[in-house]
């Protein structure tokens, strides 16, 4: 297989649907207007841009959890996984439960995930919470089961909505070392991010959307200065 090889082709996608404008009115709302990109083997794609801007619509669409109002979405094979923190998450299940749930909802068997479940424990820390209800954890230890559940499927696209560095400082380290572990191997990555140093590091190339288009694709260096600039005018 070619490392330039082409998984995922975005071309002329929109979205659309309604919100409430009054209390009786609805009205049409676009987050996405005619978006077009591919994505290849083993490449680490940024996508930046305002809040709102419609980045995790995007990501939204490239695994298939949202369908485009036109447009379309080729998938040349590809297995595609959104790391999403707390899939599935129920607070009166233990996390054990919830690792188990979760890790289904994500696309793993349950025998692999019971092969997995002493891997969890020990990455996410949770160790003698494992068996206590989701309810009795903090903000903190739910991210850890949740990241560490997540990063057990082993897709071929990797779609990251901001979820690098979380809980505690300690796990914030070991959740972003394994992230960068994963974007050096042959994963193709798609990461949504508003931290800029971490974007610069990590990605081989940016997608900026502003207001629901492609403004700019290209080089990390070649788009940021140009973000920053624009950041810098407004």
């Amino acid at each position: 297989m070619s490392k330039h090889e082409i998984l995922i082709s975005l071309q002329g996608v929109s979205m659309s649907y309604n919100i409430r404008s009054g209390m009786f009115k609805w009205s049409k709302y676009t987050p996405l207007k005619n978006i077009s990109f591919d994505l290849r083997r083993g490449e680490t794609v940024g996508i930046i841009g305002r809040n709102g801007a419609g980045k995790s619509s995007i990501l939204r669409l490239i695994a298939g959890i949202l369908e485009p109002d036109s447009g379309i979405i080729l998938n040349y094979g590809a297995r595609v996984s959104l790391l999403s923190l707390g899939v599935g998450f129920l607070p009166h299940l233990t996390g054990r439960q919830n690792a188990m749930l979760s890790g289904m909802l994500l696309g793993l068997h349950r025998n692999s995930i019971v092969e997995k479940m002493d891997a969890i424990i020990d990455f996410s820390g949770l160790n003698q919470f494992i068996d206590q209800p989701l309810h009795t954890y903090s903000s903190g230890m739910r991210a850890r089961l949740g990241f560490t559940v997540a990063i057990q499927v082993d897709p071929d696209v990797l779609l990251i909505d901001e979820v690098l560095g979380v809980g505690d400082e300690e796990f914030r380290m070991k959740s972003t070392a394994e992230i960068r572990r994963l974007i050096k191997s042959d994963k193709t990555v798609v990461l949504v991010s508003h931290n800029l140093p971490t974007v610069r590091e990590l990605c081989d190339r940016l997608v900026w959307i502003e207001n629901g288009q492609v403004c700019q694709s290209g080089s990390t260096a070649e788009v940021l200065a140009h973000y920053a600039n624009h950041a810098s005018v407004k």
